[in-house]
């Protein structure tokens, strides 16, 4: 997974997958999701990220099954 961050747009792009996209699904003004032909998530872009998803401000957990169930 890969995430960039344009401070000039305030735009997040998080790559998925390297697959050719096939389509975009608008989730909300700011959310738009590109699918690829069998329907499997590519990238996501974030609109306004500093203030909807707090970017680029990220931090990353990785949560152990252990944890999941405790």
């Amino acid at each position: 997974m890969n995430i960039n961050y344009f401070s000039d747009t305030d735009t997040a792009l998080l790559e998925f997958s390297d697959r050719q996209v096939s389509e975009t699904v608008e989730l909300s003004e700011n959310l738009y999701l590109d699918i690829d032909n069998e329907g499997n998530p590519v990238s996501l872009t974030i609109e306004h990220a500093s203030v909807s998803a707090r970017l680029p401000d990220i931090s990353f957990h990785q949560v152990k099954q252990e944890e999941v169930f405790a």
